[in-house]
C-alpha cells in the first residue's frame, strides 16, 4: 500500500466524514427563537421558512456528498479511469494532448450526467418549494448547453495548451503554463463581461431617475467613475438577489439584480453599492488576483513533481502514464494544500468584508441603511442566522450577518 493511496483514499474519506459533522452540528445550532436584531424584519412564518430551508439543504447535502464519496470510491477501485484512459487512445490520435481532450471531454461529461438529477431536485423541488425558482425546464437545459459550449471553446483550449506544454519541455514546463494560466486569469474578466455574462441574462442601463443620481453622486465623491451600471434579469431565473463589481480601469461596471432592486430602498442600495467600491478601493480584488495567481503557480511547481509517476498511477490502476490522467490524478492528491488554502482564503474573505462595510459606512455615510439592507437580503434569501462557528470557519466566505451588522454598530 503506498503513501499516495493513503493519503487519497484519506483525505477523500476524511472530508466526507468532516463535512457530515459540520453539516450536523450547524442543524443544531438552528434556534425557534427569532434573534431580537431581526424580529424588526422577520416574522415567524418567515423565520420558520428559513429554518426549514437550511434543514432541507443540509439533509439533501447528505445525500449528494454520499453519492459522491461512493461514486469517488467506485472510479478509483473498479479501474474506471484505466478503461477511460484505454478508450481515449483507442481512438487513434497521434498527439497526447488531443488524446488528453478527448479523456477530460469524457471524464467531465460522466460526472455532469451522473450529478445531472441532483441539479434538477435543487433547483426544481427544492428551490421551488422555498419560492426561489423561476427557471423553466427550457431554460435550465438552455443553460445546460451553453455550459458545455463554454467548455468546449474555452476549458478545451486551455487544457490542451497545458497537456502540450508539459509534453514538450522537461524541468520548467510549469512556469510556461504558469505564465499561460496567468494571462488567461486576467483575460477572463472582460471575456465574462462582453462574452459569458451576456449569454445567460440579460443587462439593461439603469433608467435615469433618483435612484441613479444618488449612486452617480456617491461615485462622484469617492473618485470613482464607471463605464456601465446596469441591471440584470436575475429574476428570470431565481428570486435570490446580488449584485456585483466586475472589470478594471476605465472598463468598470457594476451590476445590480432586478430582485435587489424591488426588495430594497434607494439609500440601502447605495450602501450595497458603496461595499462594493470599497472591495476595488481597499485592493481586495487585486490582491486576490495576485494572491490567485500565486497560488496557481505553486501548485503548477508542486504537481510537475508528480508528472507520470507509476505510484500515483497505480492507486487509479491505470497502465499507461501520461500528463493527461497526471493533472486529475494529481488534483486528488493536492486536496490537502487545496483545503488548508481554501480556508485561509475564507478567512481573507470574512475579513475583507469587513473592511468593505466599515468602508461602505464611512463613505456613504449610512450605515443604518447598509444594516437593514443586509437585515433584507437575510430574510428575502432565507439565510441561516445561527450558524455553528465551524461552518463560518470552513465555509463561508462572508461573515454571518450578526457579526457584520454587530461590527457596524460598533464602530
Amino acid at each position: 500500500m503506498s503513501i499516495f493511496f493513503i493519503v487519497i483514499i484519506g483525505v477523500i474519506i476524511f472530508e466526507y466524514i468532516l463535512s457530515f459533522i459540520v453539516r450536523t452540528l450547524n442543524l443544531k445550532a438552528l434556534s425557534t427563537k427569532i434573534p431580537d436584531e431581526f424580529s424588526d424584519v422577520y416574522d415567524k412564518d418567515r423565520y420558520v421558512s428559513s429554518q426549514e430551508y437550511a434543514k432541507t439543504n443540509s439533509k439533501f447535502s447528505y445525500i449528494t456528498s454520499t453519492f459522491s464519496l461512493i461514486l469517488g470510491l467506485v472510479f478509483i477501485f473498479s479501474g474506471f479511469y484505466n478503461v477511460l484512459d484505454l478508450y481515449a487512445r483507442s481512438l487513434g490520435f497521434s498527439s497526447e494532448a488531443v488524446t488528453g481532450l478527448f479523456f477530460f471531454g469524457l471524464l467531465f461529461f460522466i460526472n455532469d450526467i451522473l450529478s445531472l438529477p441532483f441539479s434538477i431536485y435543487r433547483t426544481f423541488v427544492i428551490e421551488e418549494k422555498y419560492g426561489f425558482n423561476k427557471t423553466t425546464y427550457s431554460t435550465f437545459f438552455t443553460d445546460k448547453i451553453k455550459q458545455y459550449f463554454l467548455v468546449l471553446i474555452i476549458g478545451g483550449p486551455l487544457i490542451y495548451i497545458i497537456i502540450l506544454f508539459f509534453n514538450m519541455f522537461d524541468g520548467y514546463a510549469w512556469l510556461l503554463v504558469w505564465g499561460f494560466v496567468t494571462i488567461f486569469m486576467i483575460a477572463m474578466q472582460p471575456l465574462f463581461n462582453n462574452f459569458i455574462a451576456p449569454m445567460y441574462n440579460k443587462f439593461s442601463n439603469l433608467e435615469e431617475g433618483p435612484l441613479l443620481g444618488k449612486i452617480k453622486d456617491y461615485l462622484g465623491s469617492v473618485d470613482f467613475p464607471v463605464k456601465k451600471l446596469e441591471v440584470v434579469d436575475g429574476s428570470r431565473r431565481s428570486a435570490h438577489s446580488n449584485a456585483y463589481f466586475s472589470g478594471f480601469g476605465k472598463n468598470k461596471r457594476i451590476a445590480l439584480f432586478d430582485t435587489l432592486l424591488e426588495q430594497m430602498n434607494d439609500d440601502e442600495i447605495v450602501a450595497i453599492v458603496a461595499h462594493e467600491v470599497g472591495h476595488y478601493k481597499l485592493k481586495h480584488i487585486q490582491i486576490g488576483i495576485v494572491s490567485g495567481i500565486l497560488q496557481t503557480g505553486l501548485m503548477l511547481f508542486i504537481m510537475s513533481l508528480f508528472i507520470n509517476n507509476p505510484d500515483l498511477f497505480a492507486v487509479f490502476q491505470v497502465e499507461n502514464l501520461s500528463v493527461y490522467a497526471s493533472l486529475v490524478f494529481f488534483s486528488m492528491l493536492y486536496s490537502p494544500i487545496s483545503m488548508m488554502s481554501g480556508i485561509f482564503s475564507m478567512m481573507m474573505s470574512r475579513k475583507n468584508e469587513f473592511s468593505a462595510d466599515r468602508y461602505s459606512s464611512e463613505t456613504a455615510g449610512m450605515p443604518q441603511s447598509l444594516i437593514s439592507g443586509l437585515k433584507k437580503l437575510s430574510k428575502e434569501n432565507l439565510s441561516n442566522l445561527t450558524p455553528h462557528w465551524l461552518n463560518v470557519f470552513l465555509n463561508y466566505s462572508h461573515p454571518p450577518v450578526i457579526d457584520r451588522i454587530n461590527a457596524l454598530r460598533k464602530k
